[in-house]
């Protein structure tokens, strides 16, 4: 899987397939290990509801940050390409190639699936903080098009 995404020989200062890949098994495992602690934890909420709250948080956390660091560069690459909200954090218009777009996309909606039905099944518990986490999902969109994405370049 490592490499699979790369879309051709890098030019110089260009990164790694390696490093283009992290982000997507980032967002692969986040979203399993969401997935499962949170299924868990609103099965068995007196026992786990708060470690996995906590964990939520840290999910909701890393993608804020993931999303303002994305923005950053989205601001920077916008001088001389044309950036759209769209492209940038729901990976429209060809800014990704399409397995990156299909799994990080999956991911963001597996993340968005589960934050609302495990916080229905146990509302007004710590449970319901996985409402937070889809914004990692977001978040590692954003990172993966202001780090990789191709956008047209900005007419002179």
């Amino acid at each position: 899987m490592l490499g699979s995404f790369a879309r051709g020989d890098e030019g110089p200062g260009e990164v790694s397939g390696l490093q283009r890949d992290l982000i997507v098994v980032t967002a692969v495992v986040g979203t399993a290990t969401f997935v499962v602690a949170a299924s868990v934890a609103a099965i068995w909420p007196d026992v786990l509801a708060t470690p996995v709250a906590v964990f939520d948080v840290a999910l909701f956390a890393v993608g804020s940050i993931a999303f303002v660091w994305s923005f950053l560069q989205v601001v920077g690459r916008s001088r001389y390409e044309v950036v759209s909200v769209p492209g940038t954090w729901l990976l429209t218009g060809g800014v990704a190639p399409a397995p990156v777009r299909r799994i990080l996309l999956g991911a963001l909606a597996a993340q968005a699936v589960v934050a609302l039905v495990t916080a229905s099944v146990r509302p007004f518990t710590p449970v319901a903080f996985g409402i937070l986490v889809p914004t990692f999902g977001l978040g590692l969109c954003g990172l993966w098009a202001a780090r990789h994405g191709s956008f047209p370049a900005r007419d002179r």
